[in-house]
């Protein structure tokens, strides 16, 4: 009776530590030379115009086994790049980013949705020119694997939102160019 006790605990207590519930959240670091966030807007109707940043920073935690996850993405607004040194000063004045009092954009999870082990949505706070509003991400692409060249484990994820730039105090020159903006987000990651 004791043995056949020990048995049925020794197995129940294999699988609890194999029940993929149990995995640990994983955290991942920023590669700020593989991540940019971009916004896309229309210029006067003629063309829609895209944009960057250059200077990314943040944490990405997932775990796929318990669904969850968080993301804190930190942008240096002072790197935005319009492939114009004078555009780029001028979207940093007052009327637009502001970036003398507001150097930093940042963008906290909320909460991760999931299909099946996958993120498909990060609802979350978006921070600019100290204006904070809900944005949800959705995910359009999400990828796992060992990195190839650095050999560590690595992911990456494509998501968009659309924002109202009126919404966060830079809505100069609407409706010529437009409110509506389309930001996009091109995130790789190195697991810690």
């Amino acid at each position: 009776m004791k043995k056949q006790a020990a048995a049925v605990f020794t197995f129940v207590l294999a699988a609890l530590f194999a029940a993929p519930g149990f995995a640990a959240p994983e955290t991942y670091v920023v590669d700020p030379t593989h991540t940019y966030p971009r916004f896309e807007y229309s210029h006067f109707g003629y063309s829609n115009q895209i944009q960057r940043f250059n200077k990314t920073s943040g944490t990405i935690v997932v775990d796929r086994a318990a669904r969850t996850g968080s993301v804190h993405i930190s942008i240096d607004a002072k790197s935005v790049d319009t492939g114009y040194a004078l555009f780029d000063e001028h979207i940093q004045g007052e009327d637009y980013f502001d970036t003398a009092k507001y150097p930093t954009i940042t963008y906290k999870s909320t909460a991760v949705k999931f299909d099946g082990d996958k993120p498909v949505a990060v609802e979350g706070l978006l921070t600019v020119k100290g204006v904070t509003r809900p944005v949800t991400l959705k995910v359009t692409s999400f990828h796992s694997m060992p990195h190839p060249m650095l050999k560590k484990d690595a992911i990456g994820a494509n998501a968009v939102a659309k924002i109202k730039r009126s919404e966060f105090n830079a809505g100069k020159n609407a409706p010529h160019v437009s409110d509506e903006v389309t930001l996009t987000i091109a995130v790789e990651a190195l697991k810690q």
